[in-house]
């Protein structure tokens, strides 16, 4: 069975989104958004979730078996649908990204995000799973992209009653122990759950 990985998107409107978009910024990742080269929006999500993304953007780089021509992961964003997580943006788009909010009612975020997401279903073999990486409990994007890809999409059903950190915790032990969660289709797998208790601290 094929399988690709599909990462909730970061919050482009908070505290270290500011940090960036602050003219006085020097640091190597602000210095690198007004470059040409930009930066990968992998690593920008990365910087402002946090713990979260970076476990989703390894687990799926560890765990991703795409048909041939297929990208493993691709990244929900605000306003540009599915990219990759090594395409490039810049101080432009984050402040596109910051302005949109992400949400049903949105048409600057749903509009983009069905025509990649439709775009990349007529790519995809009957046998390709596509894993959500992301908040199973919102109807944000969850809806949208059911009614594309139907019984294909799939999510961790470990994922039900954590929290983002527990979640991005469960994801890079997954990593380090080469384990991966068990996918459920929403159909069948519970979308909230109990708080499970806390994960073990990692073993040095």
């Amino acid at each position: 069975m094929h399988r690709i990985f599909m990462l909730s998107p970061a919050y482009c409107g908070g505290k270290r989104s500011q940090l960036l978009l602050r003219p006085q910024a020097r640091f190597d990742l602000a210095q690198r958004l007004r470059s040409e080269s930009g930066v990968g929006v992998g690593k920008l999500f990365s910087f402002l979730s946090g713990l979260y993304f970076r476990g989703k953007l390894n687990y799926s780089h560890s765990f991703a078996r795409p048909p041939a021509g297929i990208p493993g992961t691709v990244v929900i964003t605000p306003s540009r649908g599915l990219m990759l997580p090594s395409e490039p943006v810049g101080l432009e788009r984050l402040r596109e990204f910051a302005e949109v909010k992400i949400g049903v009612a949105e048409k600057r975020f749903q509009e983009p995000l069905v025509r990649s997401a439709q775009h990349l279903a007529e790519q995809l073999r009957e046998r390709c799973e596509v894993i959500l990486l992301g908040s199973i409990a919102t109807s944000k994007y969850l809806d949208t992209l059911a009614s594309i890809f139907g019984d294909r999409l799939r999510f961790p059903a470990e994922f039900a009653g954590r929290g983002d950190m527990s979640r991005g915790g469960l994801l890079l032990r997954c990593v380090t122990e080469r384990r991966e969660l068990t996918y459920v289709s929403l159909s069948l797998g519970a979308r909230h759950g109990n708080r499970p208790p806390k994960l073990p601290r990692l073993r040095p």
